[in-house]
Formats: structure tokens, sequence, C-alpha cells
């Protein structure tokens, strides 16, 4: 099973990602992993990606997923997932994935956004990704207002 995990940059995808796969025994995978380091730069000097510069991302990730059902594992993957065209691409098999998205107001992770150090992402990005967000219609939607813990627990009753 892939368990996709999205959200805008800093809503807690790699926490809630990472607790999530550690209690289910999953792997864990970041989309971050995938980018080129001209986007990292590019989003580290404060320049929103494009379309296409998201493009080859998307089809590693794509390509990864693949390999992943293929072979039976079970991944947890975080990634901004920010438009439907996005995870559209991604998604390969509604029996074999499924979608969680972690919700939460633009002063709520921008105020945690700015707590954040050594991240290529920074906190003025953020409305360039709520512009960019379309919030899937189908999935888990969590809010992200809870302790990592609670919204863990949250994501594996809706999964059982």
């Amino acid at each position: 099973m892939i368990i996709l995990v999205m959200g805008v940059s800093g809503s807690g995808k790699t926490t809630i990602g990472q607790k999530l796969a550690e209690t289910l025994n999953f792997q864990f995978r970041d989309a971050d992993e995938f980018h080129s380091d001209e986007n990292i730069r590019k989003m580290a000097n404060n320049i929103p990606l494009t379309d296409e510069d998201r493009q080859p991302w998307l089809e590693k990730m794509q390509a990864a997923i693949d390999r992943w059902l293929q072979e039976k594992q079970n991944v947890v993957l975080t990634c901004s997932g920010l438009k439907e065209k996005y995870r559209q691409m991604l998604w390969r098999d509604s029996e074999q994935m499924e979608l969680v998205y972690l919700k939460g107001s633009f002063e709520l992770i921008e105020e945690r956004m700015k707590k954040r150090q050594d991240h290529f992402m920074k906190a003025n990005l953020l409305k360039s990704q709520f512009e960019d967000l379309e919030e899937p219609i189908v999935g888990i939607w969590v809010d992200i207002s809870q302790t990592p813990a609670e919204i863990v627990q949250e994501i594996k009753k809706v999964l059982n």
C-alpha cells in the first residue's frame, strides 16, 4: 500500500509521514528526495516552482510509485500534491493507495514555518503554496492543529 500524505509546505508532512510510517511499519519517503538541485536552489532563493519545474519531479515519483506497487512495498510518501493534476499523475490504484490531506490555516502554518531552521522552503513562499492549492475531493482530511500523535491516531482509525 502507498499512503500519499499531502499538504502545503509547513503542514507537517514529514513529521506525520515519519510517525505514521513508523507505527504502520511502512517505509518512509519524502518527495523532496525527488527534486532536482535546481528546484531546491529556486525554492531556497524564494522563487516559486512552475508546472514545468515540477514535471520531472512528478515523473520521478510516478516511477517510484509504480515500482513500489509492483514490488508490493508499503510506503508512506509525503508530497505537497498541491494541484489535482499532480495527484492524478501520482495516483495509480485506489485499492492500493490512500490520500491523506493535512489541512491547516495560513496563520498556523506560517507560524510553524517561521520556527523552522535549516529547510530550503522559506515562510515567504507559503502564499504561493496556498494560491496553488486545490484541496482534494477524496481522501482523509486531518486538522493539523492537533498534536502529531493525535493526527497519526486519527489517520490510523480511518485506515483500519
